[in-house]
């Protein structure tokens, strides 16, 4: 009985000796999970800032990536781009802040000089709103570059449906509304491009361009255009027509008259208006249109612009052709504030 209580208490034990061998203790990582949570809002949220270290190749890519399905998942909010491409300053700025006051449809991007900058207080619209740029000279590929910069930072953000072309020269015409309905209910978009027989139309092509562009594609049209968001892509990532034009079209051939018109009538011809939304004055002759100051400022001055064409809008006759207006001088400024709400409606 001793023995095997004995040998019951021995093998008690080494249960026991077992059981405290084999008792892991248990220690809390200290290591998480890491992952991000990714939701829509950050899949649309348009930048925070429009600075950026992307170069242009960089950019083209990133704003040329297009959904597949139209149908969008949520609510979006259609707004207009104002795309200002200038040297510097903005001098008529304070016409344009009296123009977008009250409204929000709408978004603002400035292409200037990379040197200049900017002063614009954080309570104007166009604080903050100048893009990485680069110098653009008249009649070269660099100012097609900087159009094409212009679109590809507004197609950053998802709500811009329509990106106008305008310079520091520019006004508008109509109040924010009126202009925001006419584009907004527009079947096409405003890009003039003329077939000219001329030397300045088909004068000025290469046959060196074909087989991507033959003469009778060849078109021209003013610099200052509307185009709908697919346009915009069109234009940013286009790597067919874009080389043909800067190795073949330089002065006196204008790239800047030529390259858009011309790739979109061969693009998207049933997309056109054919016409410009800006309106100039070439009566006066010369490389460049009139430029008008104070003394401009006037009934008969508005008076004809309003009354200077008929053209065609949805396809229907309108004597309501243009909504922007170029070259103004700073010294217009003062009177055209003063009457702004008399001749342009705001």
């Amino acid at each position: 009985m001793k023995s095997r209580v004995g040998s019951q208490g021995s093998l008690e034990e080494g249960k026991d000796s077992v059981t405290k061998v084999n008792v892991i203790p248990m220690v809390q990582s200290r290591f998480q999970p890491c992952f991000q949570q990714l939701s829509l809002e950050s899949w649309i949220r348009p930048p925070s800032s429009l600075l950026h270290s992307m170069n242009d190749t960089q950019l083209f890519w990133r704003a040329s990536i297009v959904p597949q399905i139209k149908e969008y998942p949520f609510n979006r909010t259609r707004k207009i781009a104002f795309m200002f491409l200038t040297r510097g300053p903005i001098p008529l700025a304070p016409l344009w802040e009296r123009f977008f006051k009250g409204n929000e449809l709408y978004s603002i991007y400035i292409h200037s000089l990379p040197s200049y900058r900017p002063d614009f207080p954080p309570s104007s619209v166009f604080h903050g709103r100048q893009i990485p740029s680069q110098e653009a000279k008249w009649g070269r590929m660099s100012m097609c570059d900087a159009e094409r910069r212009l679109l590809a930072n507004a197609l950053l953000d998802i709500s811009n449906e329509w990106f106008i072309l305008l310079s520091e020269a520019c006004i508008p015409l109509h109040n924010f509304k009126a202009i925001y309905h006419y584009i907004s209910k527009s079947r096409y978009s405003f890009m003039g491009a003329a077939d000219e027989p001329g030397p300045f139309g088909r004068g000025r092509y290469n046959p060196n361009m074909v087989p991507e562009v033959n003469i009778t594609e060849w078109r021209k049209g003013s610099q200052w255009f509307e185009v709908n968001r697919k346009l915009a892509v069109d234009i940013v990532k286009d790597d067919v027509y874009y080389p043909k034009f800067e190795q073949f079209c330089r002065p006196p051939c204008y790239v800047d008259e030529h390259y858009f018109p011309t790739m979109l009538t061969i693009e998207s011809p049933r997309l056109l208006a054919n016409r410009t939304l800006t309106w100039v004055d070439w009566s006066r002759g010369g490389a460049h249109p009139a430029t008008f100051g104070k003394a401009d400022i006037n009934d008969q001055f508005f008076k004809r612009i309003s009354e200077s064409s008929i053209c065609v809008y949805n396809n229907q006759p309108t004597s309501l052709c243009y909504l922007f207006a170029r070259k103004f001088a700073p010294s217009a400024l003062g009177p055209l504030l003063e009457h702004s709400t008399k001749f342009l409606g705001f």
